[in-house]
């Protein structure tokens, strides 16, 4: 929690009592994550091309994202579950309605978006490594510590990008404002067997 600087911990009883329940959820769940990053990755590189810094390392998270999908889906099917659809995702949804606001400077609107990532990456990172402490299954536990410090790895170079291609703002004070935001949301989650829910 301390590198991550996030102001909320899951609670551990989240993987015994709701995930464990239900790994076949939690997996399919686990699965449109990794590929909506990816897609994330590929709408910056669109919105942002004369970046070459952003498009060079947008290129790769896309293709490590897509790689994890394949990862999660290879479990599934090991297991003998099947993909079921994607799930709506209102943790998400409601970190998204925090930096749509209108009248943004471009630059402004990139810190944002850049921040926005390094915040999913960070929850993701706390849950995944809730999950690897917890979870009964050592398969699974292995699984998350290694997807874990990939998504650590994630969160610093979403921080990096935001404080080098957004000079003119005050990146530290928008991610603190925004982890206050964060610390609120996500009280009201781990209730339900998904990442972020």
């Amino acid at each position: 929690m301390s590198v991550l600087k996030l102001k909320m911990a899951t609670d551990p009883s989240w993987v015994k009592h709701i995930v464990e329940g239900n790994i076949e959820e939690i997996l399919t769940d686990h699965a449109y994550c990794e590929q909506k990053a990816a897609s994330t990755a590929i709408s910056l590189i669109v919105q942002y091309p004369e970046f070459p810094e952003l498009v060079e390392k947008m290129s790769d998270l896309a293709q490590e994202e897509m790689g994890h999908f394949r990862m999660v889906f290879k479990e599934i099917k090991k297991r003998g579950y099947k993909l079921g659809r994607e799930r709506k995702d209102s943790y998400v949804n409601e970190l998204v309605k925090y930096i749509k606001v209108k009248g943004k400077s471009k630059e402004e609107a990139l810190a944002d978006k850049l921040l926005f990532s390094a915040m999913i990456e960070a929850r993701s990172c706390e849950r995944f490594k809730v999950l690897s402490e917890n979870i009964d299954d050592q398969d699974l536990s292995t699984f998350y510590h290694k997807l874990m410090i990939s998504e650590a790895r994630h969160y610093t170079m979403f921080i990096k990008l935001a404080k080098d291609l957004c000079p003119n703002m005050d990146i530290d004070q928008k991610w603190a404002d925004f982890l206050e935001f964060e610390a609120d949301v996500i009280s009201r989650y781990g209730k339900s067997e998904r990442i972020h829910g």
